[in-house]
């Protein structure tokens, strides 16, 4: 009888196996390509604020001054900004969310996305963790969320009690395609150029196809980390998922109507402090003084020892100059 059951869960087993073989895996289905959202694993953190939800988390006192980091992109996330939790450790509630569209946050159409839901998603995450009207905000953005802090700041001056900026684009979209510019080193028999252009001969993707663009964009970002790469990154970086569309349609926004996100900055009486990397050639000087004179006082400070993800390979410069500058306002 034993034998009798033993090949009857062998042939089960088998059938079990071979039927799993069979199954059909689809490119565009939630986690074949790319992570899972918040709204596909329901494990992951998260908050449900202004009609989505994002993938979040806060570490610290909840009753301290609130650190909100803001990643790049657009259509990043912050893990390679998680070296921040040390603030935490200092007395400070910070807050890390990856942004509408982006990272493992919920995926929405393209024609849903606006420059203006960002910075309504912004108060709306602040307004989420504050604890009470006396307690301080302040802001730390890398690239494009230092771009989305200045414009927070521009449209609500006295809303915010700091704000760390590391390498923001551009305040208007001159600024900003004038540096994109020079980020780029695109030639057809570039290596970097040909593993990130390869797959569109085996994938594509329609316009809210989130997996395979995301996937895409991913392999894209080879650019940010080859040896040589312009913006000075001393190799990968982690991250969960790119949000190819939200970035296409931020771009092709900022690209159609332009910004201008200085006009309200002489309001803005705090000082600030501006970072930029010792290793981006890119970036220099005189474009964190180009953009930094946007604002009426500030800390220009160049970060040795690394190029423009400054969060991840520049930590141990930057974070005794950030809690400085935290410490002196809090």
């Amino acid at each position: 009888m034993k034998k009798k059951l033993s090949f009857l869960s062998l042939v089960l087993i088998a059938a079990i196996v071979a039927t799993a073989c069979k199954k059909e895996l689809k490119v565009n289905d939630p986690g074949n390509l790319v992570p899972k959202t918040v709204t596909e694993d329901l494990s992951l953190p998260a908050i449900d604020i202004n009609g989505t939800r994002l993938h979040a988390e806060a570490f610290g006192n909840s009753a301290d001054p609130m650190a909100v980091i803001l990643h790049g992109g657009p259509g990043a996330d912050y893990r390679s900004m998680l070296n921040a939790k040390a603030l935490a450790n200092d007395g400070y509630f910070v807050i890390f969310y990856d942004q509408r569209g982006s990272g493992l946050s919920e995926r929405q159409d393209k024609n849903n996305y606006s420059l203006q839901l960002m910075l309504d998603d912004l108060g709306a995450v602040i307004s989420h963790y504050r604890k009470s009207k006396d307690q301080k905000v302040f802001l730390l953005g890398h690239s494009w969320g230092a771009m989305l802090a200045t414009a927070y700041i521009n449209s609500y001056p006295t809303a915010i009690n700091g704000v760390i900026l590391a390498e923001p684009g551009g305040f208007t979209w001159d600024q900003t395609s004038d540096y994109i510019s020079r980020t780029r080193n695109l030639s057809p028999f570039n290596e970097n150029t040909n593993d990130g252009f390869y797959p569109d001969q085996l994938l594509t993707g329609k316009e809210n196809e989130h997996e395979i663009l995301d996937y895409k964009m991913a392999l894209r970002s080879a650019f940010d980390r080859k040896e040589g790469n312009p913006i000075g990154n001393a190799g990968p970086y982690p991250f969960w998922r790119f949000g190819a569309v939200i970035q296409s349609a931020l771009f092709e926004i900022a690209s159609k109507d332009g910004f201008d996100w200085t006009k309200n900055l002489s309001h803005y009486t705090t000082k600030v402090l501006f970072c930029y990397s010792e290793l981006n050639k890119a970036y220099g000087l005189g474009h964190a003084q180009l953009l930094s004179s946007s604002y009426p006082h500030v800390q220009l400070e160049m970060i040795k020892g690394t190029g423009h993800e400054i969060f991840y390979f520049g930590w141990n410069n930057f974070y005794p100059i950030v809690k400085n500058y935290l410490n002196a306002l809090r």
